[in-house]
């Protein structure tokens, strides 16, 4: 259903014109829906949002993205233009989706985090204050646009809190980097990560679970080894 179609918003929800909201939205005042980005005239770009999302005060999701079933925002979420996200997919209080993200179903970004130009796979898990770093240097290089963009995180992946992804990286699937670590180059897939620079350390199949109830942690990820 679209605005003109849902005359009751609750107070302090403003959906802007050429948004469309699915059926079943739990829209929490206040939030703005379709926000014209910088370039934008109001209404020109659309914004989608599919069934049975969550919005929660203080959230605003620009026009110009197209977001999957049942988002689920936290407080003073903020999603840019030019996203791309999937079903079942969570963001956290205050984190920021800038422009250009492509967001896989079942991921959950947790709060404070800050993403720009990032692909995601789909079960991927990103901690609280993670930051992804899109800009190798000051926008003043005259070769600026020919420099390393967001990183990419394969499916499955977990990431762990306040860890800094830098520009360009491939996070492989189901890896795991460790809290605090600052990710400088490619982390292959099914290892661990760990520190500044982050280094490798073992598998993800060689951890133990630390409350000695599974072979391992992760076995009832929808993945395999082999």
């Amino acid at each position: 259903m679209s605005r003109s179609s849902s005359p009751s918003w609750a107070p302090g929800v403003e959906v802007a014109a050429n948004v469309t909201v699915g059926a079943g939205a739990d829209l929490q005042a206040p939030c703005l829906l379709g926000k014209a980005p910088r370039g934008a005239l109001p209404g020109e770009l659309a914004l989608v949002i599919g069934a049975g999302a969550v919005i929660r005060p203080f959230t605003t999701i620009y026009a110009g993205s197209t977001i999957g079933a049942r988002l689920q925002t936290g407080q003073g979420a903020s999603i840019r233009e030019d996203n791309v996200v999937g079903d079942d997919v969570s963001i956290g209080t205050n984190a920021v989706l800038e422009f250009g993200n492509r967001i896989g179903d079942r991921v959950r970004i947790h709060s404070g985090c800050f993403l720009e130009l990032v692909t995601i796979g789909d079960d991927v898990f990103v901690g609280p204050n993670v930051v992804f770093t899109d800009d190798p240097h000051p926008m003043n290089c005259p070769d600026y646009q020919e420099c390393r963009g967001g990183a990419r995180v394969e499916r499955l992946a977990r990431i762990g809190a306040n860890s800094t992804i830098l520009p360009g990286v491939v996070i492989g699937e189901n890896a795991l980097v460790g809290a605090g670590s600052v990710v400088v180059e490619d982390v292959p897939a099914g290892m661990v990560v760990v520190g500044n620079p982050a280094r490798v350390i073992k598998a993800v199949a060689d951890l133990a679970c630390s409350i000695g109830r599974h072979e391992r942690p992760y076995l009832w990820a929808p993945y395999t080894d082999e």
